[in-house]
């Protein structure tokens, strides 16, 4: 039998392990609370920059559509696409809640920047400083000479300056996997072929067209450029997407159809 010491000491080593066992649970408890506070309060902080970011650009954006006027047909196709991602960034900001949805918002302010300074090089006036590159336009260079093609009867134009006969200003993106380089466009032709059938087929002809290796401009590299961003297109329509019509940043992705539902990104003038 045994004795009371014996079952004094039994019950000594028993509480020991119990208290041991709720400091141990108590610690664990702790640290996960300190954990979840610290990471709700990690993302708040993330939140708010990211909110703050996107709505500086969009004030931006809205000063200069406010501010800028003019008769030419350049300054006003560039001022209209403007004008519309300043709405559009607008209503993804009241809808925003996460930090994806406002870097979605920036990245449309952003793109009516694009437009705003392509309207202020048409006018004639200091286009101000340089803009955050934009997603879409990723890789995709821009125009440094002019180039003119027929296509299915008809002539299409684009350069890098804006002109009578190229008044509409791309800031660069994809269609149909090709890269696009920013420029100035005698038609929208990437927004008109949106649409299905014989529309997306013009858009790929056109593109085909204007941007063949043939006109490659020296120390532009162009080529190399169109190849890389062709295989990236491709591997991106693999995927499911494509370019300004069906991408991240076209009518059917997460600038157009996504997220916010609404938005032309990548696209061009009306």
């Amino acid at each position: 039998m045994p004795n009371a010491y014996d079952l004094a000491g039994f019950g000594t080593v028993v509480a020991m392990k119990i208290l041991l066992v709720v400091v141990l649970v108590a610690v664990v408890v702790g640290a996960l609370v300190w954990w979840r506070r610290e990471t709700a309060a990690r993302h708040a902080r993330e939140l708010a920059d990211v909110r703050a970011d996107a709505q500086r650009w969009y004030e931006r954006l809205g000063g200069q559509v406010m501010n800028l006027h003019g008769d030419e047909p350049a300054v006003r196709q560039a001022l209209v696409d403007a004008s519309e991602r300043y709405n559009a960034a607008g209503s993804q900001l009241e809808q925003a809640a996460t930090v994806h949805q406002f870097r979605l918002a920036r990245e449309t302010a952003l793109e009516g920047l694009a437009y705003a300074r392509a309207a202020r090089i048409a006018l004639g006036i200091d286009p101000g400083p340089e803009l955050p590159p934009l997603t879409a336009a990723a890789g995709t260079g821009e125009l440094t000479r002019e180039r003119q093609v027929e296509v299915q009867g008809q002539t299409f134009k684009a350069g890098p300056q804006p002109g009578r006969d190229t008044p509409y200003y791309y800031p660069g993106g994809r269609f149909q996997g090709r890269p696009v380089p920013a420029g100035w466009y005698s038609t929208p032709w990437w927004k008109t072929a949106l649409g299905a059938g014989a529309g997306v087929l013009g858009g790929v002809l056109i593109a085909d067209a204007l941007f063949s290796p043939a006109f490659a401009d020296p120390g532009y590299g162009y080529e190399a450029g169109y190849q890389e961003g062709f295989a990236d297109g491709n591997d991106f329509g693999d995927q499911g997407g494509a370019d300004q019509g069906g991408g991240d940043f076209g009518g059917g992705g997460d600038f157009g159809g996504g997220d916010f539902g609404g938005g032309d990104f990548g696209g061009g003038g009306d």
